[in-house]
């Protein structure tokens, strides 16, 4: 199990979201992997994402939303971000719209560190100076280091145990 900071690459962050819904966001952020080369199967990706929003939304509240899915045939666990300025109605907890979008990919046989991982990002998005940061953040390189400096503030997870 990684810190966020070995998972999220500048290639899979996106500064400002084209996408106006929910679905527009999860299939923004299936394009935009498989544009870099991080999943084969768009389709399938956006598939799983709402496979997993049915069992309840992954908005949590405070305009922060944390889709994720774990998939077959993806070789590694991928973490993405992204921010939307005007808001997106993704149905959270709170009612209230989304601007800030964590995504959790992870391979099928890894729901231990699925859940570690998903366990760190919701503790570093707790914080509200980090989230407000990451709305004037100007540049996916000054989100990606306030997501980092903020990682780095908890101690380094322990491997889940394999099953």
């Amino acid at each position: 199990m990684a810190k966020i900071s070995d998972l999220l690459h500048e290639d899979c962050i996106i500064e400002e979201f084209a996408a106006t819904s929910k679905v527009d966001v999860l299939r923004e952020f299936a394009s935009l992997l498989k544009s870099r080369g991080r999943v084969s199967d768009e389709a399938e990706l956006v598939r799983v994402l709402q496979e997993r929003e049915t069992l309840g939304s992954t908005g949590i509240g405070d305009g922060v939303a944390i889709p994720h899915a774990r998939m077959r045939a993806l070789p590694t666990m991928i973490v993405g971000f992204g921010r939307s300025s005007r808001g997106i109605e993704y149905q959270a907890l709170d009612g209230r719209p989304v601007f800030l979008f964590f995504l959790l990919v992870t391979p099928d046989g890894m729901p231990g560190d699925h859940l570690k991982t998903l366990a760190r990002i919701s503790r570093i998005v707790k914080n509200p100076v980090l989230r407000s940061g990451l709305l004037r953040a100007e540049g996916k390189q000054e989100m990606q280091r306030l997501i980092f400096e903020e990682d780095a503030k908890y101690p380094q997870p322990q491997p889940a145990a394999r099953r």
